[in-house]
Order: structure tokens, then C-alpha cells, then sequence
């Protein structure tokens, strides 16, 4: 199995500062895109594609003539972008945590097969997780990767660290992802799990990333109270016909 280890500079800076990040307060200043351009040697357009990135993560406020500040932390995940729940809950300053409820390397469903683009029966690795933020239950995570991804996942501290820092570590990139979002009625284990009543209202999000090639990574259904997390939503008005 060949891993691809190339990521790409302005990823290198981008989760460099997300480290900083979780580590001052709103209104700190980050460094310029020449001080970037200095540390890591690059060129400017590297660093502003990155600082850039944060920004649109609602991460970084970029003030024209004064600089890059640390932004004040959103309530909610905005729907268009993919943060991991361990910065997400950093960034609301609390301390993230999971329970790890199963881990295991088996041959794909046909669903499983179709989602990932692979063959039935060829080998995934699928996580189940509580995610849990200063010790209360947020979501029930069940993640599905491709078999290449097995190692990495297997060696990976599931209860204190990301999954997709893991990933990146390992030199899997990724890119792009498409997803659904659905309201359902909480199960007898969302129930037990999350602290609920059956049939308590959940938001559940099923989504599908890929990699800088176009290859699907995982597939990952998280179901949460729906009265414990929300996403914001940007959009365009499309003109009167």
C-alpha cells in the first residue's frame, strides 16, 4: 500500500496556526503574511491562501491595514465547511473528549461499498465514537474509511486526539466532501448514549470526503441532540424569475 506523503504548503501553515490558534484569545494578533512567508519560507501567495482558509473558518479576522486577530468564537459549525469536532469545541473553549465504543476492520456492506467507491466485501475500518465536550455527550460518530486508511487508524488515539489528524499525519490529504443533513427521532441507543428520552429530536449528518485525488476517505453518520448543536448556514438570493 503507497501513501502519498506530499501536503501541500499552505495545509502545513493552515494547521500550524489552528494549533496557535486554540492556544490565545479573541483579538490576539497572528503574524502578517511576510512573517509567514519568512517562517516558513514561502511565497506570499502561500500564505495568504492559508491565513485566507482560517478566515473562512470563521477562525481569523483579517482587518485591512492592521493585520490577522484571532475571531471570536461562532456559536455553531457554519454548513459549508468541515472543522473537526476537536478544534470546533477548542474553539469554543471547551475540552473535547470521546469515548471510543467499537473499532474494527471488516469487509464492506454493499452501502459501505457504494458510498466509498469500492468493491463488496473489500476491506474498510470503522470507528463508532461518543463525542463528548467538557464530559457531555454532543454526538454519536460512527465513521466508515476505506481499507488503505487502516493503519493509521488503528495506531490513532481515538479518545483524546482527531481522526483527521491522524489521517493527515499518515499523509492522506483531505480535500472535498458532500453531505445531508436530516432531523430523525432518537433511537433507544441515542437515548442511553446522549442522556434522551426516545423520540427526542436529533440532527443527523451523513457525509462523504474525499481526497486531493477525487477518492472517497470516509463516510460518516453524527447524530446529535437537537438541542445541544445547530450549523449556520451562508447563501446566496437567487434574482425573481
Amino acid at each position: 500500500m503507497t501513501i502519498s506523503a506530499f501536503v501541500p504548503q499552505y495545509r502545513v501553515i493552515e494547521q500550524a496556526l489552528r494549533e496557535r490558534i486554540g492556544r490565545l484569545r479573541p483579538g490576539d494578533r497572528l503574524p502578517s503574511d511576510a512573517e509567514l512567508c519568512e517562517e516558513f519560507g514561502v511565497s506570499r501567495m502561500t500564505a495568504r491562501n492559508a491565513m485566507q482558509r482560517l478566515a473562512e473558518d470563521g477562525l481569523v479576522s483579517r482587518l485591512p491595514g492592521r493585520g490577522s486577530f484571532v475571531a471570536m468564537p461562532p456559536s455553531h459549525r457554519r454548513a459549508n465547511r468541515l472543522m473537526t469536532f476537536t478544534r470546533e469545541m477548542a474553539r469554543r473553549g471547551l475540552q473535547p473528549s470521546s469515548r471510543l465504543l467499537g473499532r474494527v476492520v471488516r469487509g464492506a456492506t454493499d452501502g459501505e461499498a457504494t458510498a466509498l467507491e469500492l468493491g463488496p466485501g473489500d476491506p474498510i475500518v470503522q470507528i463508532r465514537r461518543l463525542r463528548c465536550a467538557d464530559d457531555a455527550p454532543i454526538a454519536i460518530e460512527t465513521a466508515t474509511l476505506a481499507g488503505r486508511c487502516a493503519d493509521a487508524v488503528l495506531a490513532a488515539d481515538l479518545e483524546h486526539g482527531s481522526l483527521h489528524e491522524a489521517l493527515t499525519g499518515a499523509g492522506f490529504t483531505l480535500r472535498r466532501g458532500t453531505g445531508t443533513i436530516s432531523a430523525v427521532a432518537a433511537t433507544n441507543e441515542d437515548a442511553q448514549l446522549l442522556g434522551l428520552e426516545l423520540g427526542d429530536p436529533m440532527l443527523v449528518e451523513r457525509r462523504v470526503i474525499r481526497d486531493t485525488h477525487g477518492r472517497p476517505v470516509e463516510s460518516t453518520e453524527s447524530r446529535y441532540p437537537a438541542d445541544r448543536y445547530a450549523l449556520d448556514v451562508s447563501f446566496d438570493v437567487e434574482g425573481p424569475d
